[in-house]
């Protein structure tokens, strides 16, 4: 396993199992009971991520400091993998400067070496070859898990010392685009967010308006749609999740429709559609611009408007406090609430005029291009990485020293 079909390598590359250029070292077995407030933070697996290290205070612990554990401190550039869980083979990362210091944690394998450069070696990790090597040796039982043997045996293309800095370098100037872009990302959807709650509240208003919002019922303003399918697979199965309205046969990768969706109700391109029913009080409404009609369970009732905004009511929905507010109203015992069509019309909304609504949604719409082209030039700088490794790491390609 790790082998390769590869029977030609650039001069002066070999293949070779890590465990014979690399020092492993597996994390020591800290007692949970005697976890402390402050001291030397715990690197265990639940801080490892794909390229990255979790410090978040809900999965942050610490240990007194303890000269006789002094080597399961770690070093800045050293690899940590996490040996199990269900992201095994894609939870690696290299440990920066601002990570220390901190103590390995058993189930978590620490990688150094002074024959492969550090960067070089991180590298390797995120290639799909390592996935698929991992995903070949992991145990199938609960919780998945490899061992540092497995590692140790995991083959790879190696260059020379100075070819394997260059290739780092290169691959580690795209890391730093793709993390400013990721960065950009968060702080413009921080910023819309912020302009978001400012001006569906009236809290910020748009040069030329002035007029004072009204708080009106939704009665006047939603239609509802009651259209059903008439056969089995007459329009395509839509699935209404929080992160959006989806192709079902997209979101699941395959038909999990039931084996007749006859009677299922028709979402015309347009219509708002949501589920009538939360277990933990949030509720997600979606408008259909995937398809000019799609179906949808009977669980997800289906409507219109008139004489409103669409963006800004969906906003006003998913991100407004009134909706929030009222769906805890409807709970009424049990583990359930319920927002049927006819209740929800009974929500009533501060309103702007429907000219300021317009103004207010061209806003934030912009805001969400500019996220969305964002979020393109991420993947399209992901995906030239991915293809500069597949070239690079394999010597495909050389590197001018």
């Amino acid at each position: 396993m790790g082998s390769n079909n590869h029977t030609e390598l650039p001069l002066g590359w070999g293949i070779t199992e890590l465990g014979s250029h690399i020092n492993l070292l597996t994390g020591y077995a800290f007692p949970s009971d005697n976890f402390s407030k402050n001291g030397i933070k715990l690197l265990r697996g639940s801080n490892v991520k794909r390229n990255k290290i979790d410090w978040s205070e809900s999965i942050l612990r610490f240990w007194p400091e303890d000269k006789s554990l002094d080597k399961y401190l770690l070093e800045k550039d050293d690899i940590v993998i996490a040996l199990d869980g269900a992201l095994i083979g894609r939870s690696f990362a290299q440990i920066k400067e601002i990570d220390l210091p901190c103590y390995l944690v058993q189930r978590v394998l620490r990688l150094r070496s002074k024959q492969i450069n550090q960067s070089f070696l991180h590298h390797i990790f995120s290639t799909k070859k390592f996935e698929l090597y991992v995903d070949s040796v992991k145990t199938h039982t609960a919780i998945p898990h490899i061992s540092p043997n497995d590692i140790r045996k995991y083959k790879i293309f190696l260059p020379p010392f100075s070819e394997q800095r260059a290739i780092a370098n290169i691959l580690s100037t795209w890391d730093t685009a793709i993390q400013t872009t990721q960065d950009l990302i968060s702080q413009k959807e921080a910023e819309k967010k912020w302009l978001m709650q400012r001006l569906l509240t009236g809290k910020k208003r748009l040069k030329g308006f002035s007029e004072e919002w009204k708080e009106e019922s939704l009665k006047k303003y939603l239609v509802k749609h009651d259209e059903k399918s008439s056969e089995n697979n007459q329009y395509p199965v839509l699935t209404s999740s929080r992160k959006g309205l989806f192709l079902q046969s997209d979101y699941y990768n395959k038909d999990v429709s039931s084996e007749d969706n006859t009677g299922y109700n028709v979402v015309p391109r347009g219509f708002f559609t949501y589920r009538h029913m939360s277990d933990d009080l949030v509720f997600k409404f979606n408008i259909n611009n995937l398809v000019d009609k799609g179906i949808v369970s009977t669980l997800y009732p289906v409507f219109t408007t008139k004489n409103i905004n669409d963006y800004f009511l969906l906003l006003k929905l998913n991100e407004g406090i009134e909706f929030k507010r009222f769906a805890e109203e409807q709970k009424q015992g049990g583990s359930r609430t319920y927002v049927y069509f006819s209740k929800l019309t009974e929500l009533k909304l501060k309103l702007p005029t429907l000219e300021e609504q317009s103004a207010i949604a061209q806003v934030l719409q912009t805001a969400d291009k500019e996220i969305e082209l964002l979020k393109t030039k991420l993947d399209q700088q992901k995906l030239q990485k991915k293809g500069l490794m597949q070239v690079l790491l394999t010597g495909k390609i050389r590197v001018k020293i």
